[in-house]
């Protein structure tokens, strides 16, 4: 069949990466993929956001199915309008997608069907929530409402903090995602995510992972879109997967399909894990950047096969199969990032870098120019390796770091450091 995967970042890379290996994969197109995507199938300068374009591509060039990587095409409506014009598709429609679109709405389902997450207040109004925030104390987690690209949460140590936060979303800091503004009481635990897929009715598990959304070591400085990930994550047992699907996932797909919305695609819980067992922080209605990078170097399922049987409401008597291998992915970023980076620093090494055993590196933010690789963003490469223990995988994936020549780059050289510790 003809696959078209819409998305570009290293997330991409790394599905496109695993669906061109599936025997049901004829063809594979990539809008507007990347130098990396471009290795694994055809890149194609699409406008994803133009719908009627989209679909206008798929009948030209006789897509049978169309996977979608990236969350904002899947908020904004995308499957539905595939589904209308009768071209089948991998993820949920714009309703369920909410479930990331909108941290209230994940927050109220949550509440209606006794979904355990932390205790939450919403608000419109920006005195109304500063006042809430002086009478919580701190700490205290301010979020964004809608879509923000990863920068939309701030963990507040103080109750100052979380006053900044909250002007700066009500003043436009993070444009509209900011218009509503989720209050939340800060949990303790360790922090881990979870995947699952769903058809509408059934539910199945995946796999673990673990990221590290500090910018520098130690998890220290702002939050970013992820510097690193490594799969399985310790911290997640086969007993706690099995509470995990039993009272977060589950309920969650069930209350979707009650309210007539069900939801279909990978869920991607956040998950924190407490005292009193897993909440769940947020969701995400697609494969994580960069857990995506370390799920499927471990996949052993045909994931095209899993995909289609989530769409087609098979997923009943699907098994899903995994090496028992850890993969972990150190990203690179151009520096600066989180904040204002430049573009267009040469990159050379990776053929180096990868031709060490059990390395793949996954282009995120990257462009070609000639027979010369350029940084285009802000996270540009996630080096991944895998290895027999989190210790083994986290030593091949920093040795070929090394072997990477961009001086306009920089990493965190810790990724990995909880399963490390528990391997010592």
């Amino acid at each position: 069949m003809n696959i078209l995967l819409i998305g570009s970042g290293g997330r991409e890379h790394a599905l496109a990466w695993k669906l061109s290996a599936s025997p049901l994969c004829d063809r594979l197109f990539i809008a507007p993929g990347n130098p990396g995507t471009a290795q694994c199938g055809e890149n194609a300068a699409l406008d994803v956001a133009d719908h009627a374009a989209v679909i206008a591509f798929c009948r030209t060039r006789g897509i049978d199915f169309v996977v979608v990587g990236p969350e904002a095409p899947l908020v904004a409506g995308i499957v539905d309008d595939l589904t209308a014009a009768g071209i089948k598709a991998f993820g949920p429609r714009r309703i369920p997608a909410q479930l990331e679109g909108s941290k209230a709405f994940t927050k109220e389902l949550c509440r209606e069907f006794g979904i355990p997450t932390a205790a939450f207040a919403r608000f419109t109004d920006e005195a109304a929530a500063a006042a809430y925030v002086r009478a919580q104390g701190a700490p205290i987690v301010v979020k964004a409402d809608g879509l923000a690209a990863g920068k939309g949460v701030v963990v507040a140590t103080s109750v100052e903090e979380a006053e900044a936060a909250v002007a700066m979303m009500f003043s436009g800091g993070l444009g509209a995602a900011g218009a509503e503004v989720v209050i939340e009481e800060c949990m303790v635990g360790e922090e881990a995510s979870f995947f699952a897929l769903s058809d509408g009715t059934h539910a199945i598990p995946l796999a673990s992972a673990q990221d590290h959304k500090r910018v520098f070591d130690g998890d220290e400085g702002p939050n970013t879109g992820g510097m690193g990930a490594y799969s399985p994550a310790p911290v997640m047992t086969s007993a706690l997967e099995e509470r995990v699907m039993r009272e977060i996932v589950q309920p969650t797909v069930a209350g979707l399909k009650a309210r007539g919305t069900p939801y279909v695609g990978v869920l991607y819980a956040g998950l924190m894990i407490t005292a009193e067992g897993p909440k769940l922080i947020e969701y995400n209605v697609r494969f994580g950047d960069p857990e995506a990078q370390v799920l499927m170097p471990r996949m052993k399922t045909d994931l095209v096969a899993a995909m289609l049987a989530c769409c087609d409401g098979m997923l009943h008597d699907f098994d899903v199969r995994w090496w028992d291998e850890t993969a972990l992915t150190v990203v690179m970023a151009a520096r600066g990032y989180p904040g204002a980076v430049e573009k267009g620093s040469e990159i050379r090494g990776i053929a180096e870098a990868e031709a060490l055993d059990d390395v793949i590196v996954f282009h995120a933010g990257t462009k070609q120019d000639g027979a010369r690789l350029l940084a285009n963003g802000g996270r540009v490469l996630n080096v991944t390796a895998t290895g027999r223990t989190a210790t083994e995988a986290q030593r091949r994936a920093y040795e070929a770091v090394a072997r990477i020549d961009w001086p306009e780059g920089f990493c965190r050289r810790d990724i990995g450091w909880r399963a490390v510790a528990r391997e010592g």
